[in-house]
């Protein structure tokens, strides 16, 4: 560190930006778990199953996603509610069942402009799953194509029940209320990693889809199977280090929820900001679920076994906390067969994803009522879905 400054790589602009960067925790940590000769097995293991079970999918899976919808038109959903509100409803639904936060951050944003009713932002937060949807179906395809379907239904169920309820400009902001939008872009530091992820991504591909099917390394050469992990480990590493750097890092909301876009836009630009922080958060809880269990001796799937009938509310409770950063870690959680699928669904139905964020700056209680709304069905189909199961 002090060479580092002595050659001017770290000023006191640097310094100030580390020590108040809550993002740089994360990749602190995991060094120092490295360092402790205890820690460095699980923790390298950790981070390559993180690398290869998901990073790399979630990055084909955001590739192809971003690519196909490139040239979708964006409708104005004051045009839908003219000709019949129950197919604005429903077009808001389906943007929110698109995986990631962008079509709920749309609706949300017509919502303030006067554009869309408050059912169709009820439909929109109900329906969506954020960026845990990318990496449920880079993981699980089958399970989240079934979790998108739900969102879709229920979330079109609630938007048509809601504004039956209330008048059509229920709780819109003034245009006083809407003035106050700032933008904040992220540094420049994620143009460092796309000639790395540009050279190992089809490599990375072949690994991961080898480890899929469990094929055993070793038969390759006596030392295979460690290079690969410490090659997965490397980069699961570098790619939650270039997340830490790529925001101040100083609030909630740039901790839990993703970069804003970055100008001028670029779909790989786009699909790493996004890539890098599904893996921070992935990481974080494999890190957290590698303590528990080795370290603490906890056995969490144990625990939800003898106390299954708390986890959709636990799930629940979860998704009123904004950012997609806690919904990924009860994703990775289903993943890892700890929680039920009851679980997942109603975690699922209750967040908001990162569209709450500007929901909460712009028309602060429209957003509070809309996820205690969410929250009705969120209970309603996990605990329909526990007692069934």
């Amino acid at each position: 560190m002090i060479l580092l400054s002595q050659i001017g790589f770290i000023t006191p602009a640097s310094k100030r930006f580390v020590s108040q960067n809550k993002r740089l925790l994360l990749p602190l940590f995991l060094l120092v778990c490295l360092a402790v000769p205890s820690f460095r097995e699980i923790t390298i293991t950790a981070l390559s199953d993180a690398f290869f079970q998901v990073s790399v999918f979630v990055a084909a899976t955001l590739l192809i996603y971003y690519y196909a919808i490139e040239h979708l038109p964006q409708l104005e959903l004051s045009y839908l509610s003219a000709k019949s509100p129950v197919l604005e409803i429903f077009f808001a639904a389906v943007l929110g069942a698109l995986p990631g936060c962008g079509g709920a951050i749309i609706v949300v944003t017509q919502f303030t402009k006067g554009q869309a009713s408050f059912g169709a932002i009820v439909a929109v937060l109900t329906a969506t799953m954020g960026d845990a949807a990318f990496l449920l179906l880079a993981t699980r395809p089958t399970e989240g194509l079934t979790i998108m379907a739900i969102g879709l239904v229920v979330g079109a169920l609630c938007g048509v029940i809601v504004n039956a309820l209330h008048a059509k400009d229920f709780l819109r902001p003034t245009k006083q209320e809407q003035k106050h939008q700032v933008k904040v872009l992220p540094t420049s530091i994620i143009k460092i990693s796309k000639p790395v992820w540009m050279f190992a991504i089809i490599p990375s591909l072949i690994i991961a889809f080898l480890i899929a099917f469990n094929v055993d390394f070793d038969q390759f050469g006596k030392y295979t199977g460690t290079s690969i992990s410490i090659f997965g480990a490397a980069m699961a590493l570098f790619t939650v280090t270039i997340w830490a750097y790529s925001s101040k890092g100083e609030s909630y909301k740039e901790v839990t929820s993703e970069d804003d876009e970055y100008n001028p836009p670029s779909k790989i630009i786009k699909v790493l900001q996004d890539t890098h922080f599904v893996t921070a958060w992935v990481v974080a809880s494999f890190m957290l679920f590698e303590i528990l269990v080795n370290i603490a001796g906890l056995d969490l799937k144990n625990w939800f076994a003898h106390y299954a009938y708390l986890a959709p509310l636990i799930a629940v409770v979860i998704g009123f906390l904004p950012g997609c950063g806690p919904q990924i870690i009860v994703t990775t959680l289903y993943i890892q067969g700890i929680i039920p699928f009851s679980a997942l669904t109603a975690n699922a139905i209750s967040n908001d994803g990162d569209a709450l964020f500007p929901a909460i700056a712009m028309a602060p209680k429209a957003a509070v009522i809309a996820t205690v709304y969410t929250s009705i069905p969120a209970l309603a189909v996990g605990y329909g879905l526990y007692f069934l199961s």
